[in-house]
C-alpha cells in the first residue's frame, strides 16, 4: 500500500517513521509547507497534496486540526483512502465537510483515536463488556503533564488553539466515550492561571453518559506528574514512562485501574476488604496497529473501529467542554 503522510510534525514524524519501518507499506512522499521537513524526510517531499506526482492509494493527514477538512477534501478529490489524525477537524461544520467528502468520492475515512487499538484499552473494554466489575457506576480519570516551554514557541499552541482540551483532552474523552458510549451530561471549569495565556491549560470536567454512568476527568498541562495515559503505557516515546495507574473504574461486583488492569472484588460490601488481581495482556504499538487496520479498512476487508461520523461525536463533546470551559456557547 502506497501511502503519503501529510504533516511533519510532532505525530507525523511518528507516522512517517512507522508506516518506512513497516513491511506491508511504501512510503512514497511526505507533504509539508516547510522545507527543512521535506528535506529532511527519507522520501520525495511535496509542498502540497496537489503538488504529489507519484501514485499514491492512501494519504494520513497529520495536518494542523483546522486544516483537516481543506486536506480531507483535497485528498478525496484525488481518490485517496484516508487516516485523518484526531481530532477529525475543528468544528462540527469542517467535519460535516469531511463527512461529505469522503462519501461523494467514494473513499474509507479512518480517524486516528490510536488509543482504541492499544492491546491494554481492547483488553479493559473486554473486561467490562462481560461485566467482570458487574455494571459500571462511575470512572475517575487524571492528565496532568508539564509540556515544556519550547512547545508553545510555536505561534498557533500559544493561543487557544493550543489548549490541551482538544489537543490531549480529546484522546481521553473518545476513550471513555468508547468504554462507556455517549455522552450526554457535561460540566466543568477550567483555568488558565500559571502560564496566563490565551488559553484554558488545567481544569476539571464531569460527563453523565446516557447508560447512567459517571466520569470526572482533571487535566493540566502545567503540572510534572505520575499521571497519564502516555506516561502510564510508555506509548508515547516524548512523555516520560511511569508506568502508574491513571484511570480507576467502579462497577456493581468490584472495580479495575488502568493501565495496570488490577481487578479489585471479593467484596460484598464495605465490612470486607477488596482484594487485588492482575490481568495479563499482551504488548502493542497502537499506532502501528492503527496503520496496519487502515490498510484492512482500505481493503474491504475491515470496517472502520472510529470513522468520521463516530469521530465528530467526540469532536462534538469535546467543543461542549471547551464551550463549558471557556464560558463560551459552542458554534
Amino acid at each position: 500500500m502506497r501511502i503519503v503522510v501529510a504533516g511533519g510534525g510532532l505525530i507525523g514524524a511518528r507516522h512517517i517513521a512507522h508506516v518506512a519501518d513497516h513491511p506491508d507499506f511504501d512510503l512514497v512522499g511526505v507533504i509539508d509547507p516547510d522545507p527543512k521537513v521535506r528535506a529532511a524526510a527519507p522520501v520525495a517531499g511535496f509542498v502540497s497534496i496537489d503538488a504529489v506526482d507519484v501514485p499514491v492509494d492512501g494519504i494520513i493527514i497529520a495536518t494542523p486540526t483546522d486544516l483537516h477538512a481543506d486536506h480531507a477534501e483535497a485528498a478525496a478529490a484525488r481518490g485517496w483512502h484516508m487516516l485523518i489524525e484526531k481530532p477529525v477537524a475543528g468544528t462540527l461544520e469542517q467535519a460535516d465537510r469531511v463527512v461529505a467528502a469522503v462519501e461523494r468520492a467514494g473513499v474509507t475515512a479512518l480517524v486516528g483515536h490510536h488509543r482504541r487499538y492499544h492491546p491494554k484499552v481492547r483488553a479493559l473494554k473486554k473486561l467490562l463488556d462481560i461485566g467482570q466489575i458487574g455494571s459500571v457506576v462511575l470512572a475517575s480519570m487524571i492528565w496532568a503533564v508539564r509540556k515544556p516551554d519550547a512547545y508553545f514557541d510555536v505561534p498557533w499552541r500559544a493561543g487557544r488553539a493550543g489548549s490541551p482540551i482538544m489537543i490531549n483532552l480529546v484522546h481521553e474523552l473518545d476513550l471513555l466515550r468508547f468504554l462507556f458510549g455517549d455522552v450526554v451530561h457535561v460540566s466543568g471549569f477550567g483555568s488558565r492561571a500559571v502560564r496566563g495565556q490565551d488559553r484554558i491549560e488545567s481544569g476539571g470536567v464531569t460527563l453523565g453518559f446516557a447508560n447512567g454512568r459517571v466520569a470526572t476527568l482533571a487535566f493540566a498541562d502545567t503540572s510534572p506528574s505520575p499521571w497519564g495515559f502516555e506516561a502510564g503505557t510508555g506509548e508515547n516515546p516524548n512523555i516520560g514512562t511511569t508506568q502508574q495507574d491513571m484511570l480507576w473504574i467502579t462497577g456493581t461486583k468490584g472495580s479495575i485501574s488502568f493501565p495496570s488492569l488490577t481487578l479489585w472484588g471479593g467484596a460484598d460490601d464495605w465490612s470486607q476488604a477488596v482484594q487485588p488481581r492482575d490481568v495479563p495482556c499482551e504488548e502493542g504499538v497502537p499506532l502501528v496497529a492503527q496503520l496496519e487496520h487502515f490498510a484492512e479498512v482500505v481493503a474491504g476487508r475491515a470496517k472502520p473501529l472510529i470513522d468520521a461520523q463516530d469521530a465528530a461525536k467526540t469532536l462534538a463533546v469535546t467543543l461542549q467542554i471547551e464551550a463549558a470551559l471557556m464560558g463560551e456557547q459552542t458554534q
